[in-house]
């Protein structure tokens, strides 16, 4: 058995971001077009008007202030709402494939190792580019990297998932080196004309190198410990799956196609069954709350995150405790934890004992317990 770590991160950032208050005036203007095109029956009470959206609203809601994003023509168009991204020819990479690579580039730059060391790429993301062939395979071929590569999604819970399957395969010697890329274009998948939702995702991409602790070449992250667990909710669903064709003739804009919440039902059962999960994991490894130095927390809402942090540690958080970075990037499904990890854990001192937890549809929740080395 082999004690396996992570030794490089890396960060792809669009170079396009959208703030709250550019959002608002596109929003609005299309809810105004929308409620002149439907005057009549409105005036009739046959539907209700499109309320205005505002930044105060937005933040108030969820502690997001901007939001990076592959494309914002599309989106800040009343006339489109969501992004507009070229069709690929299938001689060129694929968009998300471009993003990984320059992520995982990144986390291989960090750990001093070049792309042929690696012999497992795993691509886990909420919303992958197409059924098959796997990005993770492409990605594979882009890097050059040896051995195989798959993808696999559990919606916002992708990374910690991806980082338990490659560390679990590290430890046991069937690889040496892996790299779990989490490409989400989120933006894509968000329905950009409902009031209730429109701010909250952004578009990113987060890579790990996860490999065996002693072939490590620099400062760590010593895996101690990964658990994940599901439950089934229709609370967070997302129907835009690839039998999409195959709608009821005459369907032509079904909401429940893009991403859907019930926002009050998921905060009062994911908070509970999150910060659970995290205190479980901890108690089975002996890891007491004031041995914790740092929460990656999942970047959802920054309302949930503060009542898990409180929980688990037993008290408010201190701000370096559990950092955000949800006010800059929105909430980026599996890769927020991975952001928060990768621009707020250098300053941990060896011995610094951390949890990297993201959580989301379906119900899932992943952890992962590192130690600074």
């Amino acid at each position: 058995m082999y004690q396996p770590a992570i030794t490089g991160t890396g960060v792809f950032t669009p170079t396009e971001s959208i703030s709250n208050d550019e959002l608002v005036v596109a929003f609005n203007a299309y809810a105004d077009k929308c409620n002149a095109e439907n005057a009549a029956a409105i005036e009739a009470g046959e539907m209700a008007a499109m309320e205005h959206s505002s930044s105060e609203f937005i933040f108030k809601a969820s502690g997001i202030e901007r939001r990076y994003v592959m494309d914002k023509t599309g989106i800040l168009d009343p006339d489109v709402m969501h992004p507009s991204l070229r069709q690929r020819g299938d001689d060129e990479p694929g968009i998300m494939a471009e993003m990984a690579v320059d992520a995982c580039n990144k986390a291989l730059a960090q750990a001093g190792i070049s792309a042929g060391d690696i012999d497992l790429v795993i691509c886990a993301a909420s919303n992958l580019e197409r059924a098959y062939p796997a990005v993770a395979i492409e990605v594979q071929n882009l890097l050059g990297t040896g051995g195989f590569a798959f993808d696999m999604n559990v919606a916002c819970s992708s990374a910690t998932f991806g980082i338990q399957a490659a560390s679990d395969m590290v430890r046991a010697g069937s690889v040496k080196r892996a790299i779990v890329v989490n490409p989400e274009i989120c933006s894509g998948h968000l329905e950009w004309r409902d009031r209730d939702c429109h701010f909250i995702f952004g578009d990113v991409c987060t890579a790990v190198v996860i490999e065996r602790e002693a072939d490590a070449r620099g400062a760590i992250f010593t895996i101690l410990s990964t658990r994940c667990a599901t439950q089934f909710s229709n609370n967070i669903r997302n129907n835009n799956g690839f039998l999409r064709r195959s709608r009821p003739s005459g369907v032509v804009d079904r909401r429940d196609m893009q991403f859907m919440q019930n926002g009050r039902k998921v905060f009062k059962e994911v908070v509970p069954m999150v910060s659970a999960h995290i205190l479980a994991h901890m108690a089975d490894e002996g890891i007491s709350p004031d041995r914790i130095k740092r929460l990656w927390l999942h970047q959802a809402n920054k309302s949930m995150n503060d009542f898990i942090g409180k929980k688990v540690l037993g008290r408010v958080p201190q701000t370096e405790e559990q950092p955000n970075i949800l006010q800059d990037y929105a909430n980026t499904s599996s890769a927020g934890s991975i952001i928060t990890f990768s621009k707020h854990s250098s300053d941990l001192q060896d011995g610094d004992i951390g949890v990297i937890c993201s959580f989301g549809a379906g119900y899932s929740v992943g952890s992962v317990l590192v130690q600074r080395a």
